[in-house]
């Protein structure tokens, strides 16, 4: 783990500030029928909860090439429904306190800028620095990179948050820290076996953690 101070937290959206878990299930079938991959019983979505994003993928039979389309169909998705996906309880004064510190904040994700802003609403989402939005065959790491050019911050001084294997993967790539929030999607021992720099269990957590990298 670096021992530079922190001047950057990066965050995913869905899964760690917004609380989409319930509402993608309820359209899962429907992505599933028009994009012809494996459709999932509640047995299996518990199941998948242990696997890496790679091996989520994988078990669906999603195409890489598809990734980039179904992502835009959810997109609009999100936008019809945006008034049933709430922000998780700590998000507000998370963003609040975190934006307090002087720390820059960013959001990076595969949902749009737009659908973001909706959920969030503008006291909140004044918040973000800069917004990094939007699906890539390549994944977040392009997007992490041009973050931190954007701000002029340096890799091993920024940090990403986020619920997934993947955005732990993706920030090594870049060479940031990363941190695994446990009330998103994927389990603590499958976040854990890809070895992020801490978990969090609770919002609060990653103001703690900030405060003693800092």
């Amino acid at each position: 783990m670096s021992d530079r101070p922190v001047r950057l937290v990066i965050f995913d959206f869905d899964g760690t500030l917004s609380d989409s878990g319930d509402w993608f299930l309820s359209v899962a079938d429907e992505l599933a029928r028009r994009f012809n991959f494996r459709r999932v019983c509640d047995a299996e979505v518990a199941m998948l909860r242990h696997k890496s994003s790679r091996e989520v993928v994988g078990y669906l039979g999603i195409a890489r090439w598809k990734m980039p389309l179904i992502a835009r169909h959810l997109r609009k998705l999100v936008h019809r429904d945006f008034h049933q996906i709430e922000l998780f309880p700590g998000t507000p004064d998370l963003l609040e306190r975190l934006a307090a510190t002087g720390v820059r904040i960013a959001l990076v994700t595969s949902n749009s800028e737009r659908n973001a802003r909706l959920i969030l609403g503008d006291q909140h989402a004044a918040r973000i620095d800069i917004f990094a939005c939007g699906s890539s065959l390549f994944g977040k790491a392009p997007k992490f990179r041009h973050v931190l050019k954007k701000l002029g911050v340096a890799p091993d001084q920024a940090f990403a948050v986020g619920d997934e294997t993947r955005d732990i993967d993706a920030a090594r790539e870049v060479g940031m820290r990363a941190g695994a929030v446990l009330w998103g999607y994927a389990s603590e021992e499958v976040l854990a076996a890809h070895e992020p720099d801490t978990l969090f269990r609770v919002p609060e957590d990653i103001l703690d953690f900030v405060a003693a990298n800092s």
